[in-house]
């Protein structure tokens, strides 16, 4: 077994050991003389469409049996079994910190020479390229599905009253003036759970900052002091537009409050649709990007790579896991997921996309796009909870100097190597 780079698992340990569960793997060459590729991908909720996969796949395929596994809690599985090495052949994640981790960890599989990769979108391969934390020669993942977050609205209520979607900042807030004049509540805020205040941060957060922002923070070119503090001023001013207390109801709540139209307009992803239709299966959705800019050029839909494929390095079976790969992008496979999941595909061609996103498909056709910004925050500096205690005392200095203090404490490796890179390779970690 290959002796993956302790830097990235040390980060893992105290969160995993403690895991009792642990997925036996399989891979390799089975009794019945065919090759198993075990996958773990980190969606349960999408345990449906990948059990279809899978069955699909072994129908179709006579020399590779391909086993899916979706747990709960999967992250602490694969890192449990990182320790173990015991890894899969392939991994089914996010891109965000864990996939900036383990590229720094050498544990996935350099699939530059993968021919699949190129059928998948440059803005989403650009995505996962600035995931990593300093430049690094190769392509470590397909990104397969995307999703979106903006501000999704109640389609049939604006129809009804003859609200126009804004496409600037000074028009969401006159906006907002006339619903509330109307006697509707503009947005519904679930800000109870704190995850859920990374929503409009993020999608407000694209159009006024740069996409390197947190990189050339940790190169010591600038501070989130600056960066952010338009960001942060903006989120205080869409507040008075919700419930007079929007920290009292959780995401859940606020999804059935939006279901039962009890607000226009919701501050959150496409992935919150299947939960708000669940309470009205009949509701008319659409969203639109958030407009933060003094025109519409100004605008940038936050979009991020959902979730993408990553061969491991220790996998036996290269050419097989390929194969997988390559059943994984049939147009059938994507078109079948995104009929399930209501995602976005990272793959060109011409799918359906759910109605939801009809306020959004120029973005995703032009690639006017840009990551979430949290992909880049370090899980222990809880950047949510911090937005959660500023919405809440306002104070904005205060809020962006312990974000710039916690950052220097809690990303001190990563900007320690970012220093190594640039002291060996001039200043090009951008």
């Amino acid at each position: 077994m290959r002796k993956w780079r302790s830097v990235g698992i040390s980060l893992m340990l105290a969160a995993t050991m403690l895991a009792g569960i642990v997925l036996t793997s399989c891979a390799g060459n089975r009794d019945d003389g065919k090759i198993e590729i075990e996958i773990v991908q980190y969606k349960p909720e999408a345990v449906d469409a990948f059990e279809a996969l899978e069955e699909r796949f072994n129908a179709t395929h006579d020399n590779i049996r391909l086993r899916i596994e979706s747990p709960n809690d999967a992250m602490t599985i694969l890192k449990t079994r990182f320790i173990r090495e015991d890894a899969p052949d392939i991994i089914g994640i996010g891109g965000d910190v864990n996939f900036s981790s383990f590229i720094d960890s050498e544990m996935l599989m350099d699939i530059s020479d993968y021919e699949g990769l190129k059928e998948i979108k440059q803005s989403y391969k650009d995505i996962d390229k600035a995931l990593e934390y300093v430049p690094t020669e190769g392509a470590f993942a397909v990104p397969y599905m995307a999703n979106a977050a903006g501000i999704l609205y109640n389609r049939a209520m604006f129809k009804e009253h003859g609200w126009e979607i804004p496409t600037t900042w000074e028009e969401l807030l006159a906006l907002c003036e006339t619903i509330q004049s109307e006697g509707v509540l503009p947005f519904y805020f679930g800000f109870k759970e704190i995850w859920t205040t990374l929503a409009p941060w993020n999608a407000i957060a694209v159009g006024l900052a740069e996409p390197t922002v947190c990189r050339e923070v940790n190169a010591g070119k600038t501070t989130f002091t600056e960066e952010y503090r338009e960001v942060a001023e903006k989120m205080l001013q869409i507040l008075p537009y919700g419930q007079d207390d929007p920290f009292a109801y959780d995401y859940n709540g606020a999804c059935t409050a939006f279901a039962k139209g009890e607000a226009a307009m919701y501050t959150i992803g496409s992935y919150a649709v299947p939960q708000i239709m669940s309470s009205n299966p009949d509701m008319d959705i659409d969203s639109f990007v958030f407009p933060v800019g003094e025109k519409e050029e100004d605008n940038v839909l936050n979009s991020g790579v959902d979730l993408q494929f990553c061969v491991m390095a220790d996998c036996e079976n290269k050419e097989a896991a390929y194969e997988v790969l390559d059943f994984l992008l049939e147009d059938e496979s994507i078109q079948q997921y995104l009929d399930n999941q209501n995602a976005i595909p990272c793959k060109e061609g011409d799918f359906e996309l759910p109605s939801m996103l009809d306020g959004m498909k120029s973005y995703i056709e032009q690639g006017r796009m840009a990551d979430y910004q949290d992909h880049y925050y370090p899980a222990e500096m809880a950047v949510d909870a911090q937005i959660q205690t500023f919405l809440m005392k306002g104070d904005v200095d205060a809020f962006l100097e312990k974000f710039d203090k916690d950052w220097l404490r809690y990303n001190r490796d990563i900007i320690r190597k970012v220093e190594a890179y640039n002291a060996e390779h001039g200043d090009s970690a951008e």
